[in-house]
């Protein structure tokens, strides 16, 4: 079993970023410096410990969130490392949900990109305490004071320094500590033990004095400024302790009124020494953090779990992984309390005893077995058959549901079917175990093109899960091209009436409804309202006309895309004492809202991504050019010395095969990441053309 740690010394952190600025190379080196693994490997090499999975040694790239847990100056150091493409921000999404603090690692070259603002907002959005890594500080074009500065620009966040490197470029030899006036210097070159070999620790040299003094006078100003205890000794002139200095920003960082910047490069193993040390000096225990907030699901009142393992138990499921090995593994963040290997717990979102089986500590695609966990921690179980992502774990005598994470809907879509007979079995079984996996993974059947279709984040993201379908379960499968998950809703309200009515030999059918369809703003999702007063319809055909509308709004008046954003009240109507019932009154209801959109303007929505193409000055025409063909709206165009960035909003439909598109203009020297933002009106005179494709 592994050893308890009390509260105040654990931390659930995350490395996120922008993809490629180096979050899994990292947390390579946290992981061979604090003993974890006795191999540093490589990204490029597909050799790294958190990248276990074959397409993602393949590509280079993070696709699930990887957990371990690791132990650095007696304190338990339980990690997730996410993947920094967009099309996966489901992972990035439930693992914040769970930490209590992050790491956000920019690339010193690029500074804030794309996608560091994402997961920034992710973290504002679950309140996540963070510091920065900037790392690559040995790469051409490196700058660490433009860095920062691109850090109160784009995240609007208030950085402070906590050191300062020595020297860029080729010249970066090591990093000075703002706090302790020391300088901790590596071997020049790349450090083949990965930094394993602790830096040579001497006082900041004469040539970085003063550097070390103006940066050093502009951290403890930000520091002073969230203490009134050190503001009063700063200004009388006293003398500040380094101590109380760290202490202080440990709860200015806590509070998420400064964010602590380091700085290093991971793969040659310089400053992350430093970084580890950051984690447990700045970064919030499950016990510094604000207790989580439940709904009791009898009264609906809410409810607190503070973080003590004599508490009752809580504990959320943000994570569900099929393994070879040991079946369904459920990933749990336990709030309170604590549970022992094999008891009985309740899965209080849905009503319903579990068995606690075995407890893992996970390292990747490694395990550890558990007899039990303690309040704090972060662990995945074996025996929770119908637990789902978002679940929340409760003893059964003190139930709370706990907020559970929110997740993106999907926006693009292909068809799939078995190439052979044989496949259909396997493929049903594939997709229903990919889709509890993954949130942003949906399947549906089409009834009206006999096909089953599958929506997700990106190309990229179907694209890995048809491929996890051919390797993990032996389903091959042919895939359609790509499309455009398209929206529909209407301009103007309606009044519209449904009536079901058939006669036959024996009782007839009658079902009768009159319903007030609205227009409700963009992305307040679909209502239904019952207005019914003097029993003009009886409560029990209520749920049944509710039934009916929610699966007529699947399918629009204009290519049969589902309708968003409108309420539906059903205001009046009628029923036969004897031939009334249920499924009258669905059809009914599903009559009224297929006659009533089609008179009231509809309109079709697409999907709007953001995106930033990186460009060298000289394709600069080229890229806004072909943008323009795309009907993309540039929003701005910034240069970095060479390096032109142009953000613009696109149509998602205009963006495929952008990829060849871009390499080819640009001799393949131009990149771009993209990102959902909202669904906007199709021009008309696109609308018909759409709709017949």
């Amino acid at each position: 079993m592994v050893s308890a740690y009390p509260i105040n010394k654990i931390r659930n952190i995350g490395f996120i970023a922008h993809i490629d600025a180096g979050k899994t190379t990292v947390t390579e080196r946290v992981l061979y410096l604090t003993g974890r693994i006795h191999k540093i490997g490589g990204v490029d090499e597909g050799t790294t410990a958190m990248d276990f999975m074959p397409q993602e040694r393949e590509r280079g790239i993070t696709i699930t969130a990887a957990a371990t847990t690791a132990e650095w100056n007696e304190h338990r150091v339980n990690i997730i490392d996410t993947p920094g493409h967009v099309d996966f921000t489901a992972e990035v999404e439930r693992s914040l949900r769970v930490l209590d603090g992050g790491i956000v690692v920019l690339d010193a070259v690029a500074g804030v990109q794309s996608q560091s603002e994402t997961v920034w907002r992710q973290a504002d959005t679950y309140m996540v305490p963070r510091i920065c890594f900037v790392n690559k500080m040995d790469r051409v074009g490196a700058s660490f004071p433009r860095t920062i500065e691109s850090i109160k620009r784009r995240l609007k966040a208030n950085p402070v320094p906590v050191q300062v490197p020595m020297g860029e470029e080729d010249g970066f030899v090591g990093v000075i500590d703002l706090l302790g006036g020391r300088a901790s210097v590596y071997p020049a070159g790349r450090d083949n033990s990965g930094g394993m070999t602790p830096p040579e620790v001497i006082p900041v040299p004469t040539e970085y004095e003063d550097t070390y003094q103006e940066y050093r006078q502009a951290m403890i100003e930000k520091i002073v400024e969230t203490d009134e205890t050190l503001l009063i000794k700063y200004l009388e002139g006293e003398d500040l302790e380094e101590d109380d200095l760290r202490s202080a920003l440990r709860e200015a960082t806590i509070q998420r009124q400064l964010v602590p910047v380091l700085c290093g490069s991971a793969i040659s193993g310089k400053g992350v020494h430093p970084l580890l040390d950051a984690i447990v000096d700045y970064l919030p225990s499950p016990g510094d953090v604000p207790p989580v907030e439940g709904t009791d699901p009898k009264t609906e009142e809410p409810g607190l779990r503070f973080p003590d393992e004599n508490g009752p138990l809580s504990a959320l499921a943000f994570k569900v992984v099929t393994d070879p090995y040991v079946g369904r593994l459920v990933y749990l963040r336990i709030y309170s309390g604590s549970v022992k290997a094999g008891a009985s717990v309740l899965n209080v979102s849905k009503g319903r005893r579990e068995r606690m089986g075995r407890l893992l500590h996970m390292h990747a695609n490694h395990r550890e077995e558990l007899e039990a966990i303690q309040a704090g921690n972060i662990c995945a179980a074996v025996g929770l058959k119908d637990t789902f992502t978002g679940d929340t774990i409760c003893t059964e005598s003190s139930p709370l549901i706990l907020e559970p994470p929110k997740f993106p809907e999907p926006v693009v879509s292909v068809a799939i079917e078995p190439a052979t007979r044989a496949d259909q079995d396997r493929l049903s079984d594939a997709l229903r175990k990919l889709s509890d996996e993954d949130p942003t993974f949906q399947v549906r059947y089409n009834d009206e093109t006999a096909q089953t279709v599958i929506s997700g984040m990106g190309e990229l993201h179907l694209e890995v899960l048809v491929d996890r379908m051919r390797r993990e379960f032996s389903v091959e499968a042919n895939v359609g091209s790509p499309r455009v998950s398209y929206r529909e809703t209407l301009t103007q309200p309606i009044k519209s009436e449904g009536r079901f009515v058939r006669q036959s030999g024996g009782h007839g059918q009658f079902g009768h409804v009159w319903l007030n369809i609205e227009p409700q703003e963009q992305g307040t999702g679909n209502s239904f309202v019952n207005g019914i007063t003097g029993g003009t319809i009886p409560r029990e055909y209520i749920p049944a006309v509710e039934a009916g509308v929610k699966q007529a709004l699947d399918n629009g008046p204009l290519g049969g895309y589902p309708l968003v954003d409108l309420k539906v009240t059903l205001y009046d109507g009628s029923f036969h004492t004897v031939d009334s019932s249920e499924m009258a009154f669905r059809s009914a209801g599903m009559l009224a809202i297929r006659e009533g959109t089609r008179k009231a303007s509809p309109i079709l929505l697409e999907p709007m991504v953001e995106m930033e193409v990186v460009t060298p000055s000289e394709f600069l025409s080229e890229v806004l050019g072909d943008l323009g063909m795309r009907r993309a709206q540039i929003r701005s165009i910034d240069g970095e010395e060479d390096l032109q960035t142009v953000t613009a909003m696109i149509p998602l439909g205009e963006t495929f095969s952008y990829t060849t598109a871009l390499r080819s203009i640009t001799r393949g020297r131009a990149s771009f990441t993209m990102e959902f933002k909202y669904y906007d009106q199709v021009p008309d005179h696109l609308v018909r053309t759409l709709v017949n494709a």
